[in-house]
């Protein structure tokens, strides 16, 4: 599959979440259709039940008449969101930028609009990061404002790189770093955030973090207190790999 000059290729991963799309995702296919930039936009079901195969499909439908360049990508089997969004990515593996923002709307479509913006603008992987400043603001639990910064300090000490914020869902990274990298690419789960941006950093890649607003959504799959172990035990994978 072929891409032309300067296309930007987003993945939204969806895991029996089709309720939430629903709702974000109008918002981004209007923001979207109204950017003048190239974008290809990739709806990534990672292994949900049969069921919501059907409403995906309708719902990009629905989107496609607003914005045209969208589809649906189904992963034959559930291992996680860094697989998915890697499955899907490599349906273009020329595109000369790739990006994922998360389906929950916890970042705002503008916001992650103006980090594609300034993505091509410098020629620079641009992170999405969770930051109160003059003019961003964050709403989170206790508890996931506990688990955020506690997932931040174990990155540093166990991988050795900054980051202000490794697994905000709004991404776009250069098609040419990440293409030098992926085949060193092996987490399925959530910390495929913190390997990808750990492995672009050892290859001498370096990339903008900008503040954006950020909100909690209910219902998100993500679980402080429950997938903290996991995270530990993925962080401590990539560090043996690389060490």
């Amino acid at each position: 599959m072929s891409v032309s000059a300067q296309e930007i290729l987003l993945v939204t991963p969806v895991w029996n979440d089709s309720a939430r799309l629903a709702v974000f995702g109008v918002s981004l296919a209007e923001a979207l259709a109204a950017s003048p930039l190239p974008i290809r936009w990739i709806i990534a079901d990672d292994g949900s039940h049969q069921d919501e195969h059907a409403r995906l499909t309708d719902l990009k439908n629905g989107f496609s008449r607003v914005f045209p360049p969208v589809e649906v990508h189904f992963a034959a089997q559930h291992f996680g969101k860094g697989s998915v969004v890697r499955e899907a990515w490599a349906l273009y593996p020329e595109a000369d930028w790739f990006s994922f923002l998360d389906a929950d709307g916890s970042v705002t479509a503008a916001d992650f609009l103006r980090l594609i913006g300034t993505a091509v603008s410098t020629g620079e992987s641009v992170l999405g990061v969770r930051k109160r400043t003059e003019t961003t603001e964050i709403i989170e639990s206790r508890w996931r404002g506990l688990a955020h910064r506690g997932f931040l300090l174990l990155s540093r000490l166990l991988l050795d790189f900054e980051c202000e914020d490794a697994q905000c869902g709004a991404k776009i990274i250069n098609g040419d770093d990440y293409r030098h990298v992926v085949p060193r690419l092996s987490e399925n789960g959530l910390a495929f955030d913190s390997e990808l941006l750990f492995t672009l950093k050892r290859g001498g890649a370096d990339w903008l973090e900008i503040p954006v607003n950020w909100t909690e959504k209910k219902g998100g799959k993500v679980k402080p207190l429950r997938d903290v172990w996991g995270m530990l035990a993925a962080l401590i994978r990539v560090s043996r790999r690389v060490w």
